[in-house]
């Protein structure tokens, strides 16, 4: 109906302005007699303003033209943003009355570059602040445990510590041109902001008792010993040791709730 209204209110106008042109043409001829006297000036003045009446008439006519595709543009929805659609709410000829719940759509959501909210400790934020770069490199693991191909870059951090958690909630915007990544997935972030030499050891190395965390290494004579040490952050899989072990050392990574201090140990080649 709304596009049926605007056709005929653009025929109107078609035919509004064929009178306000025959309206003009009649105006013309008339004054030119009137001059020479051939007709009386009563008629000459009617032509004008039957001019004036079509012209009126012309813009009344414009005006329902422009209702009409206002009222047309009204039943088409443009999204503000580009982005993938979910479920369709709403089927085709359904009654939608803004405001009311009826009036959900769909939903829109923006995908490419995309967001990834994490957070990190007061320490780990400390450590990042201490590098001094503005926007640090971030990326990402998938849940799969494969890397993904796009870094991204840090666009947001609060400006306040979670007093529960204690940390800091950090934002990062990734390029996601094929969709890999979907909003509510979880993910592994790793920002990026410098490198350093270091010691690293794998997790299910370390160990802890009452005297903090320790790793089992093969000490003198080819025997097992504790070793604690002192550590930083995850690296993957690994842990960052600062203190207690030194280049060289042969840590430990089997069958480590049988050791005991002193027990032989046969190495063994990795794999």
């Amino acid at each position: 109906p709304l596009e049926i209204d605007l056709q005929q209110a653009r025929a109107s106008l078609a035919q509004e302005r064929a009178r306000q042109e025959q309206a003009q043409q009649d105006l013309e001829r008339l004054k030119g007699l009137a001059d020479r006297r051939a007709i009386s000036q009563r008629e000459a003045d009617q032509a004008a303003t039957g001019l004036k009446q079509a012209v009126a008439a012309a813009q009344l006519a414009e005006a329902r033209v422009r209702q009409s595709e206002l009222n047309l543009s009204y039943a088409s929805v443009n999204a503000p943003i580009a982005g993938i659609t979910g479920r369709a709410q709403q089927s085709i000829g359904s009654l939608v009355t803004p405001g009311a719940d009826s009036s959900l759509l769909t939903t829109l959501t923006q995908a490419d570059p995309i967001w990834v909210r994490f957070a990190l400790s007061e320490t780990e934020y400390a450590r990042l602040r201490g590098f001094d770069i503005k926007n640090p490199e971030v990326k990402v693991e998938l849940p799969d445990g494969s890397g993904y191909p796009e870094a991204g870059r840090l666009n947001f951090s609060s400006s306040s510590v979670d007093s529960n958690l204690g940390t800091v909630q950090m934002r990062a915007a990734l390029p996601n041109p094929r969709l890999q990544l979907l909003p509510g997935q979880y993910v592994r972030v790793q920002v990026v902001a410098g490198s350093q030499q270091a010691l690293v050891v794998p997790q299910s190395a370390v160990m802890q008792n009452e005297g903090g965390r320790f790793v089992w290494i093969v000490g003198a004579e080819g025997k097992a010993a504790q070793r604690q040490i002192k550590v930083g952050s995850w690296v993957g899989d690994d842990w960052v040791v600062l203190e207690g072990l030194k280049a060289g050392d042969t840590v430990i990574v089997d069958n480590l709730l049988r050791l005991r201090a002193g027990t032989p140990v046969k190495l063994q080649a990795k794999g």
